[in-house]
């Protein structure tokens, strides 16, 4: 079953993918912010709850081998307590003795094969649990990389307009105002020929802005 942040993450990715993309433009997408934030905002409050989960798996270490430690000594007292009651035979003595050897010798190599499979079944889980948080993280990491950098794209792609219409305005001025027309103040000026318009604003490119 996956955790609700991977479903967030899903989510987020989902909600990116169905972004219309901005006109004129096959990599730029247009992003509701309020949506954006909500999700995030959610991402972020559930990201400690993931991790706190994911230490309380590693803190379990300790438990696995305190429980092998628990197994191997009952062994070993199983195998103490058998040993005396051979020992308290005096008629097989001898044979109590070889007996309690290989057993105690049999106990030790048991418990100590618990330890070492417990070991490695706690380090893996608490490397397993440790890759999975950083994956997570990862994914966390790359999706606010991407947010950012759409956010940027968005305001310079806002300024290159801004600045292309400022770059009209100030065209469209300058035809209104000719540097060349204060040479005719206080002169007669001509009338227009018939037919050849209504005047200077009859040339303005209006339609640009």
């Amino acid at each position: 079953m996956s955790s609700r942040i991977e479903q967030l993450i899903d989510e987020i990715e989902e909600y990116i993918d169905g972004c219309k993309y901005q006109p004129l433009s096959n990599t730029k997408i247009i992003v509701n912010k309020e949506e954006i934030d909500e999700l995030l905002r959610e991402l972020r409050m559930k990201t400690p709850d993931e991790i706190k989960r994911y230490q309380k798996i590693i803190s379990n270490k300790e438990a696995i081998l305190n429980d092998a430690r628990a197994k191997a000594e009952a062994l070993i007292n199983e195998a103490t307590i058998h040993t005396n009651e051979l020992i308290n035979e005096h008629e097989i003595m001898q044979q109590a003795y070889a007996q309690a050897n290989e057993v105690v010798k049999m106990a030790t190599q048991q418990a100590q094969e618990i330890l070492d499979n417990a070991t490695t079944e706690a380090n893996n889980v608490r490397m397993a649990a440790m890759q999975y948080t950083d994956d997570i993280l990862a994914n966390v990491e790359n999706l606010m990389n991407q947010t950012m950098k759409t956010t940027t794209d968005h305001y310079e792609s806002f300024m290159n307009a801004m600045n292309h219409y400022s770059d009209i305005v100030n065209a469209n001025r300058v035809e209104l105002n000719p540097p060349e027309a204060d040479k005719f103040v206080g002169e007669d000026i001509p009338d227009a020929p018939a037919g050849a318009g209504g005047g200077a604003s009859d040339g303005l490119n209006l339609d640009l802005i």
